[in-house]
């Protein structure tokens, strides 16, 4: 049984009208024309539009302002006729080839697929990562101002963050079952509230860097306040950790010379939003509880007991006994792509329709060796190439940190499933290699600088 606040959702399909052709229509026109004017709009629009999807039915497809609007970039880049170059240099073309290599093995899963149809969706789906990724980094080479991204970043975060904050007082998507009672469980304009934990694991890392490497940073504090309070609300546990602690490495990791300027407000501000976000879980946890017995609400937070009363996603322990059932039949090729949840009835569980809970266990259960390997040497590439920095750069530093957060909160939750979280990784991944290859060879020369000075003073003492 449902409390106030939470609304059970029901999924409807919406098949596309004339208002909806209109306002595609508006929206490519209107980032074709940002894009060649200006290809940093362009990349501003796209970040605005990720979590706002406006989804209408076409045939068995979807269409979504953040698919015209990567159309319109695409068509406001030629007829900027932008060149290509940086696509050919290291840390884009790195994630090119892992990107060509996803796509690839997405395809090959396909041999054994019962559901071709899903798996034919995925092997889109990730195609459409690869050309935001192309694009994105393309634009960035043309216009490498960071303003307008840094801005609706910000805006786009308190957006997504109020509107989930309202689901505390007006019903709530989902819930955690306390005392016999539902605690909601916020997603705002995501799916579900682990999605919104990932779409904010990857964007409040973003704002933190802005934060410590950038002047002028009183509207992002007052965003990473609000985004952590949400955070805190989604009561997820990995996304927590894990966004938590990519803020961290991007205080740790950034220069002294910035970071300590606003090291202050920093700290209040992280320590007032998860103050926040906590307030509301504690008045939850009393109004179930009525006693002190509220407080163990948070014990959710370092505990590994599974949550009761999962429903039809059933538990992590169930659907990776299913993924490990459903693996042995094919273990090199897998059992296609998008197919996990059409045959969780074949590995004993009908009632359950969901996805594996694990982007690691589901690459290897629906695309076998070939995809588990790929999904391994993106997940990698993501961390490694941004590891050495610049970390003075905003997109270089933020990309690191989102990344590894990403990495770690995928054990537990598939996020890249859903387009509102994957584009925004591929859109950061972008803007990081972008500025990482425009940077190389100053950073190489400086290098090679310290170097000689170092064998220098050697050889002098």
């Amino acid at each position: 049984m449902l409390s106030p606040t939470v609304v059970d959702p029901v999924a409807h399909r919406v098949p596309l009208d004339a208002f909806a052709i209109a306002a595609y229509t508006v929206a490519f026109a209107l980032v074709a024309g940002l894009t060649a004017r200006r290809p940093a709009y362009g990349i501003a629009a796209l970040v605005a539009f990720v979590p706002f999807a406006f989804a209408h039915d076409v045939g068995p497809t979807t269409l979504s302002l953040s698919k015209v609007a990567l159309g319109g970039a695409v068509a406001g880049l030629l007829l900027r006729r932008s060149g290509l170059s940086v696509l050919r240099d290291r840390a884009a073309a790195t994630f090119l080839v892992c990107g060509v290599f996803v796509i690839a093995a997405t395809a090959l899963s396909m041999w054994h697929a019962l559901y071709r149809g899903a798996a034919l969706r995925e092997t889109l789906k990730s195609v459409e990562y690869l050309v935001l990724f192309a694009t994105v980094a393309v634009a960035a080479r043309a216009d490498a101002d960071e303003r307008p991204v840094r801005v609706v970043l910000a805006a786009s975060v308190a957006a997504v963050s109020l509107l989930a904050l309202r689901q505390e007082f007006t019903g709530a998507p989902s819930g955690l079952w306390f005392m016999n009672h539902v605690v909601p469980r916020i997603a705002g304009p995501l799916e579900g509230p682990n999605q919104l934990a990932g779409y904010l694991g990857i964007a409040l890392p973003l704002v933190t860097a802005f934060i410590c490497t950038r002047r002028r940073a009183n509207l992002e504090i007052g965003v990473l306040a609000v985004g952590c309070a949400t955070l805190v609300l989604t009561i997820s546990r990995a996304g927590v950790v894990a966004s938590l602690g990519a803020i961290v490495l991007c205080v740790v990791l950034a220069p002294p010379s910035t970071r300590n300027v606003v090291a202050k407000p920093l700290a209040l501000a992280l320590g007032a939003g998860c103050a926040a976000g906590g307030a509301f879980l504690a008045f939850w946890g009393y109004a179930a509880a009525h006693s002190l017995g509220a407080f163990t609400l948070f014990g959710r937070f370092w505990t590994m007991a599974e949550a009761p009363n999962p429903g039809a996603v059933g538990t992590r322990s169930e659907l990776w006994r299913a993924a490990w059932i459903l693996w042995r039949q094919h273990p090199f090729f897998g059992i296609g792509a998008g197919n996990f949840e059409f045959e969780l009835p074949l590995a004993g569980y009908p009632q359950l329709r969901t996805h594996a809970n694990s982007l690691y266990v589901q690459s290897l259960v629906e695309g076998g060796v070939p995809l588990f390997l790929a999904t391994l040497a993106l997940v990698g590439a993501s961390i490694a190439r941004f590891a050495r920095g610049p970390f003075r750069e905003p997109f270089v530093l933020g990309a690191f940190a989102a990344s590894v957060g990403f990495a770690a909160h995928q054990l537990f939750d598939l996020l890249v499933f859903y387009p509102k979280v994957g584009e925004l990784w591929w859109i950061v991944l972008a803007l990081g290699a972008a500025r990482s290859d425009a940077l190389a060879p100053v950073v190489a020369a400086s290098r090679r600088s310290i170097a000689v000075s170092s064998r220098s003073a050697a050889v002098t003492q």
